[in-house]
């Protein structure tokens, strides 16, 4: 045997070099902030600051020359200048695994619900993997919520990202529980982030039921917990969709709300020393939120999907909150909820007119999409002319469109509402929707076609899209 082959066979039976793990000290405490010196630690690395037998775990979030800025995950109480900060090896990973399904956890990921143990054996890391967007599967199938008003006027497809913009106290939980608990989705991934503690137990008991809770996963961090543990509870939740994704399951995920989400990462950066910028949205908001968002949608051939709900709160209803202005612009969609109409009883309180599915086109065929324009239509007429109408003031015969709003605007608004408990699939909704307005008398001569005919059935789950129509016709 040779000098070399001698080194080399030696090599391998000699134990890998620990790595050196460098300790520092804690020298400042501000607020939520943690100053550090002597720390060798990346950003983003967990550390563990002891003291007198306290241990709390923070994350390096940033750092000024020698000084180390940290964020702690626990409420910080009895600790002195001094105390020891120690850098943790393992990365930020949690358990994941089919365990979890039916299980209530925090942003550490414990058992909150009194069950006992998961027992996850997988970990997970929790920034997730880019997906190349060239490599994901286009949105071609829609997704069956359960709502009626969904399922037709703003179709869902599978894969799609979508935000649900209202104040507080219109019915944003109260329509997620109901697609929880109606959705034809093989798993539903909850994410309830910064909002009241007391809203956790009544969502899981009241809205989301012993039914909806089965086949569910839901991930708590209401809002006294730190800034840093809703982040993370967050990513977590994106990270629980992504691991059923790869099992090539279809998951609806809710995440209420993507709002506190941002507050979060407003909280870090402002405690940091991070300027603010809009409304004193600091600079990383805006990047943080895309980065969340991104991770959802459909994966690559042969994979699964998740089919995101991102709840967005509009402080006093103003749709040009920076959080809710930004958010609209990245996402597949936006479905408004009305105060109005929640204070006239009309549940769900979702406002056709400024809601819209941009995924929609894609994913149903022309006759569905031209009968679903046709309410929008006559819904925006009637609102536009309400006012008038209200007080006799419009002269019947006047507007042709106007006439006919107020005819069957009574018809859309009783096929808009359903009952909390009440379930409509997708291809009852689109019976229903055909059933409710007056058939239209195909115009041979007007262009695109695809016009309602008595008895012609609308777009099913899994069958052509309007794209594919136009493309089969041109061909």
């Amino acid at each position: 045997m040779s000098l070399a082959d001698y080194l080399n066979d030696c090599q391998r039976w000699l134990p890998e070099e620990a790595p050196v793990i460098v300790e520092g000290r804690l020298t400042r405490m501000v607020g939520l902030t943690l100053e550090a010196i002597g720390l060798n630690a990346t950003v983003g690395e967990r550390c563990q600051v002891i003291d007198r037998g306290n241990c709390i775990e923070a994350e390096v979030v940033g750092f000024q020359d020698d000084k180390a800025f940290l964020m702690p995950v626990q409420p910080i109480s009895g600790l002195r200048a001094g105390a020891r900060v120690v850098p943790v090896e393992t990365a930020s990973e949690l358990v994941i695994g089919e365990e979890l399904l039916g299980r209530v956890v925090n942003g550490f990921g414990e058992p909150i619900d009194g069950k006992g143990p998961i027992g996850c054996r997988v970990r997970q890391n929790l920034n997730g993997e880019t997906i190349n967007p060239l490599h994901r599967q286009p949105i071609r199938e829609p997704l069956d919520v359960g709502i009626r008003a969904i399922n037709s006027v703003l179709t869902v497809g599978r894969g799609q990202r979508l935000g649900l913009f209202a104040g507080s106290g219109v019915g944003k939980s109260m329509l997620l529980g109901m697609m929880t608990r109606f959705t034809t989705a093989d798993i539903t991934i909850v994410g309830l982030i910064g909002e009241r503690g007391r809203e956790v137990k009544e969502f899981i008991e009241d809205i989301l039921g012993d039914e909806g809770l089965a086949r569910s996963v839901v991930v708590a961090s209401p809002a006294d917990d730190a800034p840093l543990l809703r982040l993370r509870a967050a990513q977590y939740t994106t990270a629980i969709a992504e691991y059923f994704r790869a099992q090539g399951k279809n998951v609806l995920m809710l995440m209420d709300s993507l709002t506190r989400y941002a507050q979060a990462q407003r909280e870090i950066a402002l405690a940091i020393g991070e300027p603010p910028a809009t409304k004193g949205y600091p600079p990383s908001v805006f990047a943080r939120v895309p980065q969340l968002v991104e991770r959802a949608g459909n994966a690559e051939a042969g994979g699964g999907s998740i089919t995101a709900f991102y709840t967005v709160l509009t402080e006093g209803d103003d749709q040009q909150d920076p959080v809710a202005d930004s958010s609209r612009a990245i996402l597949d969609g936006h479905f408004v909820l009305n105060r109005r109409l929640a204070e006239e009883g009309h549940y769900p309180a979702i406002d056709i007119e400024q809601s819209i599915s941009r995924a929609m086109s894609q994913v149903v065929n022309d006759a569905h999409f031209k009968q679903a324009q046709k309410i929008k239509q006559i819904w925006a007429r009637y609102q536009q002319n309400r006012d008038l109408i209200s007080i006799g003031a419009y002269t019947p015969g006047s507007d042709q469109s106007i006439d006919e709003a107020i005819a069957l605007y009574p018809r859309v608004t009783g096929f808009l509402q359903q009952g909390l408990g009440e379930r409509v699939g997708y291809e009852e909704s689109l019976t229903q929707m055909q059933q409710m307005l007056p058939v239209a008398q195909e115009n041979p001569n007007a262009g695109g076609g695809g016009s309602l005919q008595k008895g012609r059935p609308l777009a099913k789950p899994g069958g052509r899209s309007r794209r594919a129509g136009n493309a089969q016709a041109r061909r």
